[in-house]
């Protein structure tokens, strides 16, 4: 199998790192956060321990923000863990990423197969978190859209099944 990155997003909740632990039990799998190192630096000096309620979740988002103004620290990040993938034996590397305007910096940086997937789900999803990170989700162009709402023991046959699928 060719090395493909699958940028994704959806709404907080619906299950994308779920998806993600599904899909390593059938690819050699790299999943990684544009967020990741924001929340190592609010950890270490911001006081945060981890919450995902609507504050904590305005908070990374307004410190990613400055940090992709600052020195674009999130990009950088992102862009180390794809040279690693490159290197290494993966198949498949997930991408989390929020921000419209930061998935197609990525995604045009990229150059090897490169797609971007929306999660949803129906029911247990909260739309809007008061922040412009979680809440302008829905608001980018798409490759491809995935409707997590399938119980947990169905998921993982279809959702591979559908990378799978887009992957040919």
């Amino acid at each position: 199998m060719k090395k493909t990155v699958i940028i994704i997003n959806g709404n907080g909740g619906v299950g994308k790192d779920t998806l993600c632990e599904l899909a390593g039990r059938h690819f050699r799998v790299r999943n990684v956060s544009s967020v990741t190192p924001i929340k190592e630096i609010a950890r270490k000096y911001g006081g945060w321990n981890g919450e995902k309620d609507p504050k904590s979740r305005k908070f990374l988002s307004d410190l990613k923000e400055l940090f992709v103004s600052y020195n674009d620290l999130p990009f950088q990040y992102l862009c180390e863990e794809y040279r690693n993938f490159m290197q290494s034996d993966e198949e498949l590397m997930f991408v989390h990423i929020r921000e419209g305007e930061e998935i197609q910096k990525l995604k045009d940086w990229i150059q090897t197969d490169c797609i971007t997937l929306l999660v949803t789900r129906k029911q247990n999803a909260q739309v809007s978190w008061g922040n412009a990170s979680d809440d302008n989700v829905s608001s980018f162009r798409y490759d491809y859209s995935y409707p997590n709402d399938r119980s947990l023991e169905e998921a993982e046959g279809d959702f591979c099944g559908f990378l799978r699928e887009i992957l040919v």
